[in-house]
């Protein structure tokens, strides 16, 4: 088999690079002295640099403008946001543009999906329902009303809502599938409470008191929320390898530098034996992803597995989660007190890989739903 990325894929990474490389991580004030979020809004400038280099419309169809690309080659691009920390909203917006293709009425691509691709509209999603730990599609009733659906409850923990122009919000009629609303975000009834991340990034908690959205904006096809989730899922890992490769790398160059008893410590046994086992977790991250990822595109022509593609998910995820609170943790450790020191970028890094891990869930709510998965698909 041929593991290698295509042609477009390496060219979707070397684009990414160019866009990233003047990013500083710490471009914003440090989330450990501030006491709400750092910013307002995301990088703007940066957004205008993503679409300028049709990074925005990777993932659409070139009948809206984009290359066509897969998750595959979306999870390489956020790959390199998360090394340089970039605060913009592209994993968030991509996921719903793909979700909008795949499942949304035309008159939803044809509303959304320009825009989307061109950066003038931002989209992102609600996906941590009421608390955090309950599904997110029971968090909001949808019921019908004529044309229209009415939409009621609330949801939490939304990135960049603040600054999006439309949010998809995962809900539930009562009668089986999960349906998918996309919100304008100044819709009538729709209001926003300000939360602050792990990070220091801006969130919200979205309050629906009767949003009334157009049955055009709305998704019933059966698994399209769930498919949006885990591409949200996958995109997470993917931010979280890239976070720790480069993390690793940091560590690498301070131990290769910093010297006791007149040797660099990197020399250390017990140092580089804790660096090699961070090694191997990225590896380990970094296998289950691309399985993640290409087990999602796969699904889309039919391709199948023991499990469904919500399992290799749930293993991604609990590598990411696991991994690289891992990462972080060690390289605290062998940077000593200076890891700690403001003025320099890791803690910073270690506050995005917090949240990382926490997000769409922790190791344990994946391990739970892994063995559900396992239970109800016994392995021949």
């Amino acid at each position: 088999m041929d593991f290698t990325f295509t042609e477009e894929q390496q060219a979707a990474v070397e684009a990414a690079r160019a866009v990233f490389a003047d990013v500083a991580p710490d471009g914003v004030p440090s989330p450990a002295l501030t006491p709400g979020a750092v910013a307002d809004d995301f990088d703007r400038p940066l957004w205008a640099k993503l679409a300028s280099s049709d990074l925005l419309s990777l993932v659409l169809a070139e009948e809206h403008g984009g290359a066509g690309l897969d998750a595959v080659a979306l999870c390489l691009v956020l790959r390199e946001a998360a090394r340089v920390l970039a605060r913009v909203p592209l994993l968030e917006h991509c996921a719903t543009a793909m979700a909008v293709q795949a499942h949304g009425s035309p008159e939803l691509a044809a509303a959304l999906l320009p825009g989307a691709g061109n950066g003038t509209l931002v989209l992102t999603a609600a996906a941590h329902g009421r608390t955090g730990h309950d599904p997110a599609e029971l968090a909001v009733i949808a019921r019908r009303e004529g044309e229209a659906w009415i939409l009621e409850g609330t949801q939490t923990a939304v990135p960049w809502a603040h600054g999006a122009d439309w949010i998809a919000v995962p809900a539930h009629t009562g009668e089986g599938e999960a349906v998918l609303a996309l919100v304008p975000r100044a819709a009538e009834g729709l209001a926003l409470a300000e939360q602050v991340s792990t990070s220091g990034e801006r969130l919200a908690e979205l309050a629906l008191d009767g949003v009334r959205v157009d049955a055009t904006h709305l998704i019933e096809t059966p698994g399209a929320w769930e498919r949006l989730r885990q591409l949200l899922a996958t995109g997470t890992c993917a931010l979280a390898l890239g976070l720790g490769e480069n993390v690793l790398t940091m560590t690498s160059l301070y131990t290769g530098k910093r010297e006791q008893f007149g040797f660099p410590v990197a020399t250390f046994q017990a140092v580089a034996v804790q660096a090699a086992d961070r090694y191997i977790d990225l590896r380990a991250m970094e296998v289950t992803l691309w399985q993640a990822a290409w087990r999602l595109d796969a699904a889309t022509g039919g391709a199948g597995g023991p499990l469904p593609s919500s399992g290799d998910v749930a293993v991604a995820k609990i590598w990411a989660a696991e991994g690289v609170r891992r990462v972080v943790q060690t390289a605290q450790h062998l940077h000593g007190g200076f890891g700690a020191d403001t003025d320099y970028p890791l803690h910073r890094y270690h506050a995005w890989a917090k949240q990382l891990e926490l997000q769409l869930g922790p190791a344990a709510a994946h391990e739970e739903a892994l063995g559900d998965l396992l239970a109800a698909h016994p392995l021949a």
